[in-house]
């Protein structure tokens, strides 16, 4: 029977060892002398590598020369213990294939200690370095694991539309789509631009949020998730943003902000544990490299109760603070995130959850308070980052919802399916967002948010 290839991730089964393996994969270093040769193999199942080791009585240096950082081969032989340093095992090699050559001169990752700003300018190549290959696993088990979380709790997986008429937000940053020729656009009499002849016969974008469409589906389904890209066209070139990122928004009938609150907490301990329990030998790799304190941040979120109180609290005690902060604190400002921090890192030293912010700072849907200045909004603060998830309870009275939106001269020709589900059935119910790149961002100990996502798309930067 012919024998399959074991990824690498695999190889260390002691069951295997006296076994003929085959593996697959990038060579990332080559020493040795002239009596026999020491190949590190791996093909990105794992952080860890294999030792392969060629008896040069076997191989020919000709054979060999070939291997060099980055190439691509197969390798047949026996797993066998091993009695150096630094692995369990190592395979004896029987027989090699080239499949694909690196040239040492010009292949941009022969060396070792790039800066991640150098790799930001190889994104296509960047994937094969230790550190992103560790990112990239821990993205996909955070991704499998907000899938899971919501599977188990009876949530529909709804897919809400990346082009629309609308803004979510009102924040007027959107990237605008169209079929138009931009070198001869048909105008109007009046000069401006006819857009009855465009694709959708008006002006359309690239959604900022599937939040509203979200709430379609939870006024129906009862609880929905969405999971997708979502686009922001502001000019920020921070360690922060992304022209493109990725959100994760549910929506739930029949939940008021408590239950909202509950439900952020317990889903994203519920990701970070699951990190922790599946991503060990990438965390601990990037704890060693970036982030010492990394392991000790995701256990202590896992393991305490956020704290919980209004933003009108939260300001009290950042004025009290006697911190002299960039930006002035007063009643009514948005906190920025060096306030967020310093609730979040020095008062409390725990998650905190702000609520009932001012209704002139929060989105035109989120339920008015009897106070009429503050609106039911919460957002979940962690170190490191600050916001990590904003929600609210949305606003499930019409005539309110509707004095908001003229309050804020929103056009009604965008908002009038919106409304009609506050007009036939409405129910008090919430829904909160997480920017999933922040939470790699966090799990990773990364410093930089386009070193969390594949291929990053910021101003002037738009490859691959």
């Amino acid at each position: 029977m012919e024998i399959k290839r074991t990824k690498i991730v695999d190889i260390f089964d002691a069951s295997l060892v006296g076994t003929t393996v085959r593996v697959k994969g990038w060579v990332k270093t080559r020493r040795g002398n002239k009596y026999v040769q020491f190949v590190a193999l791996n093909d990105g199942s794992t952080i860890k590598n294999i030792q392969i080791v060629f008896d040069l009585q076997k191989f020919t240096e000709e054979q060999l020369k070939p291997i060099t950082t980055g190439a691509a081969i197969h390798v047949e032989g026996q797993l066998v213990e091993s009695l150096g340093k630094g692995q369990s095992v190592e395979i004896q090699a029987e027989t090699l294939e080239i499949y694909g050559t690196a040239d040492p001169e010009t292949y941009p990752l022969q060396k070792k200690g790039h800066t991640l700003e150098f790799l930001r300018d190889i994104a296509h190549l960047r994937p094969r370095t230790n550190t992103f290959g560790a990112v990239l696993r821990i993205r996909h088990a955070l991704a499998f694991a907000i899938h899971k979380y919501f599977n188990e709790r009876g949530f529909f997986y709804l897919n809400t539309p990346l082009i629309t008429g609308s803004d979510c937000e009102g924040a007027g940053a959107m990237f605008q789509v169209t079929t138009l020729n931009l070198n001869d656009l048909p105008k109007k009499e009046d000069g401006t631009v006819d857009y009855e002849q465009d694709f959708f016969g008006k002006p359309t974008s690239l959604t900022v949020s599937g939040q509203l469409e979200g709430e379609l589906g939870a006024t129906a389904l009862g609880q929905i998730y969405t999971f997708g890209p979502t686009f922001r066209a502001e000019n920020s070139n921070t360690p922060r943003h992304l022209a493109e990122f990725w959100m994760i928004e549910p929506e739930m009938a029949f939940y008021d902000i408590t239950d909202n609150m509950d439900l952020a907490e317990d889903f994203i301990k519920h990701c970070v544990s699951y990190a922790l329990e599946n991503c060990a030998d990438d965390i601990n790799f990037l704890a060693q490299m970036y982030d010492k304190e990394l392991v000790n941040r995701l256990k202590f979120i896992v393991e305490n109760d956020f704290v919980r109180l209004t933003y009108t609290e939260g300001v009290d005690i950042l004025m009290k603070s006697g911190k002299k902060f960039e930006f002035p604190v007063s009643w009514g400002i948005d906190l920025q995130s060096e306030h967020e921090r310093y609730l979040v890192e020095e008062h409390f030293k725990k998650p905190v959850i702000l609520t009932d912010y001012p209704k002139e700072i929060k989105a035109f849907y989120m339920k008015l308070n009897d106070d009429g200045k503050t609106v039911r909004a919460m957002d979940v603060l962690f170190p490191m980052i600050g916001e990590i998830i904003g929600g609210s309870q949305r606003e499930e009275s019409y005539d309110k919802l509707l004095a908001r939106i003229e309050e804020l001269h929103i056009p009604m020709k965008d908002m009038w399916w919106y409304l009609d589900t506050r007009r036939f059935g409405t129910v008090p119910h919430s829904g909160f967002g997480l920017g999933f790149e922040r939470l790699v961002l966090f799990v990773t100990g990364m410093t930089n948010i386009r070193d969390v996502i594949p291929f990053p798309r910021t101003p002037k930067r738009a490859e691959f």
